[in-house]
This record gives structure tokens, C-alpha cells and sequence, in this order.
């Protein structure tokens, strides 16, 4: 007991170390679904086979999208699944703005058995940031 008093300062020091260790690998830790970059966003589409969904708004997709992008919003989603079954076996492509959108919608697609769906990291405006063409 007296060694435990004697070094109090160590163990909490210890102690310590091990929770902010722990802290920073958390996020490696968690699952954060799916994610592509431009560049493997790319190769997916000139492999064919692939879904493009864009998640945002009918004002932001009339704005600027993907080549060949099917628009349906994230809040209607759930309701238009059906759209999307013969999807299913094949890639599908998740886009939003930033990427926040899209990653909930990649978590619905999960749900209901896309097992190959993607999303874009950065979203439209990453894709827009390497100079890759939109159209509106």
C-alpha cells in the first residue's frame, strides 16, 4: 500500500498516457463506411457499371453534377429505394455537396443490402477542387 501512495503521480501519469493513446486511435478504429477518393471515385465510372447518386437538392444537382448522375435527394431516399434495386450487384457512387450527406446515405444503402455502395470524399466540391467536369 505504501509502494501505491509512494507513486500515485506515476500511475496516474500512466493512466494518463493509456486514455490519450487510446483517444487517438479511436477514429482509426471506427468504421466510417465506404469512402473513394476523386481519383477511385474516378476509375469506379471508367469501369462502368456505376451508379452515380447524387443526394443533394434539384436546385444544387440543375447547378452542377456528375456526367450521367441520377438526382434523388437524401430525404427522399428511403421512399424511392425501389428506384434503385436493379442497382443493387453493381457500384453506386454516393455524392453530396461535401460528403456529410452522402456518408448518411451510403449507411442507408448498407441497410437495405447495397454491399458496393461508395462515397465520394469531399463530395461535388472536391470533385469540382481537382478541375473534374460537371455539368448542369
Amino acid at each position: 500500500m505504501k509502494f501505491l501512495i509512494d507513486n500515485i503521480f506515476l500511475f496516474v501519469a500512466a493512466a494518463a498516457a493509456i486514455l490519450s493513446g487510446g483517444a487517438l486511435l479511436l477514429p482509426l478504429l471506427q468504421k466510417r463506411g465506404n469512402r473513394v477518393s476523386t481519383l477511385q471515385a474516378t476509375q469506379l465510372i471508367n469501369q462502368g457499371k456505376t451508379l452515380v447518386l447524387d443526394v443533394r437538392d434539384s436546385a444544387a444537382f440543375a447547378a452542377a453534377h456528375l456526367i450521367d448522375s441520377k438526382n434523388i435527394p437524401l430525404k427522399d431516399l428511403p421512399q424511392r429505394m425501389a428506384e434503385l434495386d436493379k442497382f443493387k450487384a453493381k457500384n453506386v457512387l454516393v455524392v453530396c455537396q461535401t460528403g456529410n450527406l452522402s456518408a448518411k446515405a451510403v449507411a442507408q444503402l448498407g441497410q437495405a443490402g447495397f454491399a458496393q455502395a461508395y462515397n465520394l470524399e469531399g463530395g461535388i466540391a472536391a470533385w469540382q477542387t481537382q478541375g473534374l467536369p460537371t455539368v448542369k
